[in-house]
C-alpha cells in the first residue's frame, strides 16, 4: 500500500497562494489516481481534485486551483490561488489504485490510501 504525506500548508490572507506537495512512497505512483480532499472544522471530508491522465475538480475550486504530478519524483501537488476563508481545512493527499476513469473518482471511499493532513487556513 502506498504512503502518503503531505506539505505545504500554512497560514495565508484572503486572495493569496500556496502550494500543497504530497509524496508518495511504496507503490507504483503511475497506477494511482491521485486526489486532494479537505474537511473543515465539523463538516465531512469533501473532494477538491484528482488526477491521473486528466484531472477533475470540485465546482468550489473550479479555476482557483491546479492539481498536478510529477512522476519522476512520485509527487502530486495542488496549487491554491485566489483563496478564501472558506478553503481553510486540513487538506488530505488519497491515492486509488483503479483502472476507473478519473472523473468517477470524487467519493471518500473511492481512495484507499491516506496521508496525514495539512492545515490550511486563509484568514479575511
Amino acid at each position: 500500500q502506498v504512503q502518503l504525506v503531505e506539505s505545504g500548508g500554512g497560514l495565508v490572507q484572503a486572495g493569496g497562494s500556496l502550494r500543497l506537495s504530497c509524496g508518495a512512497s511504496g507503490g507504483t505512483f503511475g497506477s494511482y489516481v491521485m486526489g486532494w480532499f479537505r474537511q473543515a472544522p465539523g463538516k465531512e471530508r469533501e473532494f477538491v481534485a484528482a488526477i491521473r491522465w486528466s484531472v477533475t475538480y470540485a465546482d468550489s475550486v473550479k479555476g482557483r486551483f491546479t492539481i498536478s504530478r510529477d512522476i519522476a519524483k512520485n509527487t502530486v501537488y495542488l496549487q491554491m490561488n485566489s483563496l478564501k476563508p472558506e478553503d481553510t481545512a486540513v487538506y488530505y493527499c488519497a491515492a486509488g489504485l483503479t483502472s476507473r476513469p478519473v472523473g468517477t473518482m470524487t467519493g471518500v471511499r473511492d481512495f484507499g490510501s491516506w496521508g496525514q493532513g495539512t492545515q490550511v487556513t486563509v484568514s479575511s
